[in-house]
């Protein structure tokens, strides 16, 4: 059954689906009236619903059945990634929000070999929330990860007290055998905390990027003793609180 995440909540047990989505449900799926569809509001509440009619802006959804329980990860993870080269960063944010990522955030690392072209940004970022819905919907999510624009390191510094864990995927630390920090950080880990974690581009952080964020309180923490691509690195993460929080028990 197709998923579709509403800009507003039901207004009497009805939703009204627009813009690209009332495009994709008419022309794409091309749906008629009585069809059933799924809807997910902005607060993370999901419903079956049928469609009850269609008009030429719109198409208004009942509510059948609320559809009880969540898919979302019990702890918020943001996947900060140093600028990759190609496409990369999409497959990121498309394969981290299947396994449940709260958040995403690029940003500009030394070592980052694509230069962010302000001209495009717009475009860029539009596209990247629109990767980040679509996989929302196909892995039956309840709510859609936000995709913010590059920041530099000494913006991201700013904000990082806003979460109760960081840490920072550190190639030398798995070269020389850490195994326990990423371990720690989850274990003591409970339901509704965040945890934000740095990835570095191709080339990896340099040791000045480690240097401050560990002034800012980062832990620097191996992924096994495999050294990661950086497009491999933010899905082993997830998959590793996946099994902790949501398998283990």
């Amino acid at each position: 059954m197709q998923r579709y995440f509403t800009e507003s909540s039901a207004i009497n047990n009805r939703f009204a689906i627009l813009d690209e989505d009332f495009h994709h449900i008419v022309k794409v799926m091309r749906m008629r009236e009585g069809d059933q569809i799924i809807c997910v509001d902005p607060h993370g509440k999901s419903a079956i619903c049928v469609i009850a009619e269609i008009t030429d802006e719109q198409v208004a959804a009942e509510v059948v059945q609320w559809i009880e329980g969540s898919s979302e990860l019990p702890v918020d993870i943001t996947i900060v990634s140093g600028l990759p080269k190609g496409d990369k960063l999409e497959w990121i944010i498309q394969k981290g929000t299947e396994l449940g990522a709260h958040q995403f955030i690029p940003f500009t690392s030394a070592r980052s070999i694509v230069k962010w072209d302000a001209k495009k940004a717009a475009k860029k970022v539009d596209r990247w929330h629109k990767i980040a819905k679509e996989a929302a919907e196909q892995s039956h999510r309840t709510r859609v990860p936000e995709v913010l624009g590059p920041l530099d390191l000494k913006s991201l510094l700013k904000i990082c007290g806003d979460y109760t864990h960081k840490l920072i995927a550190f190639e030398e630390e798995a070269k020389q055998g850490e195994a326990s920090i990423l371990s720690k950080t989850l274990s003591s880990m409970k339901k509704g905390d965040s945890l934000i974690i740095f990835f570095g581009p191709e080339g990896g952080l340099t040791d000045q990027e480690v240097s401050w964020l560990k002034e800012q309180g980062f832990l620097a923490c191996g992924l096994g003793p495999r050294i990661l691509r950086t497009e491999t690195a933010p899905l082993y993460l997830l998959s590793a609180v996946s099994y902790h929080f949501e398998l283990m028990g």
